[in-house]
């Protein structure tokens, strides 16, 4: 331990205490906006866990390696991770598509056209008029990732989104009605989609499978998921792994705003966020 601190401080004045100050800061930035976009998702469990047991190893091996002088072990050891490293690239694979997937996501170039006020417009009425007689409902909105895959267990639509449309669709002994919608390019693409499921863990034990339905397609696409539940007719929405619940239209309508483009309702969607809080 002793020598470890001595070849610290010895390396600080080699390079600098600003220098490996920035360093240091730097790479504490990388580990936050790692750790705070993993949270929420299906890998965030399984990131800590890691963590502390390479963490551990580390210390462990290097402590006895250096009392003991085992080089081969310490060597062994960095082979170790790295191979740790392939492993976690591996396990975190939905995690990182996601992450390439963001960095094409910007608001500089998305407008928010006449034809997204009325993609929003339908899906209010529809989600109002669906949550006063507590029927279920269950909505994707395509972003930047394409759910055709997803998809492919439903049924093709291809019609214009309508509140009317999505009405019937999820009335009561519909052959439609119990699974999900997906909107693509603001038109109805497919009805009747299994989407994949969060973890039971992930959600409150009250919520049942609509709920469970929209955090896992939030967790697994960009898709901003919409939901009523049927037995209580409250709105929610499903976003990056995240439900927000209880939306008034008003609310909802501000955070769909925000959501698909609209950077002027802001203001409407945060209150919104802070109302369902």
């Amino acid at each position: 331990m002793n020598e470890t601190l001595n070849s610290f401080f010895r390396a600080l004045k080699i390079y600098g205490l600003w220098s490996v100050t920035v360093e240091l800061l730097l790479i504490g930035l990388v580990v936050f906006y790692v750790v705070r976009f993993l949270r929420g998702t299906r890998g965030a469990r399984l990131l800590k866990g890691i963590a502390v047991v390479l963490a551990v190893m580390y210390v462990t091996v290097h402590l006895v390696a250096t009392k003991f002088h085992l080089d081969r072990i310490d060597f062994l050891y960095g082979q170790l991770l790295q191979f740790a490293t392939f492993a976690i690239l591996i396990v975190f694979q939905p995690e990182l598509r996601r992450a390439v997937m963001r960095l094409g996501e910007t608001r500089l170039f998305r407008g928010f056209s006449d034809t997204m006020n009325e993609e929003i417009e339908a899906l209010v009425e529809a989600s109002t008029f669906l949550s006063r007689r507590k029927i279920g409902a269950l909505v994707a909105i395509e972003r930047d990732v394409g759910l055709g895959g997803i998809a492919e267990s439903g049924t093709r639509v291809n019609a214009d989104l309508t509140a009317s449309l999505l009405n019937t669709i999820f009335w009561p002994n519909s052959p439609l009605h119990d699974l999900g919608v997906i909107i693509s390019q603001g038109r109805v693409a497919y009805a009747g989609v299994q989407f994949p499921l969060a973890e039971s863990g992930d959600l409150e034990r009250e919520l049942g499978s609509r709920h469970r339905a929209a955090v896992g397609m939030s967790q697994e696409t960009d898709a901003i998921v919409l939901v009523v539940s049927e037995e209580t007719g409250d709105v929610s929405v499903a976003e990056r792994g995240t439900l927000i619940r209880k939306l008034t239209p008003e609310g909802l309508r501000g955070l769909l705003a925000e959501l698909m483009g609209g950077g002027g309702d802001e203001k409407k969607a945060d209150a919104s966020r802070k109302e369902a809080a």
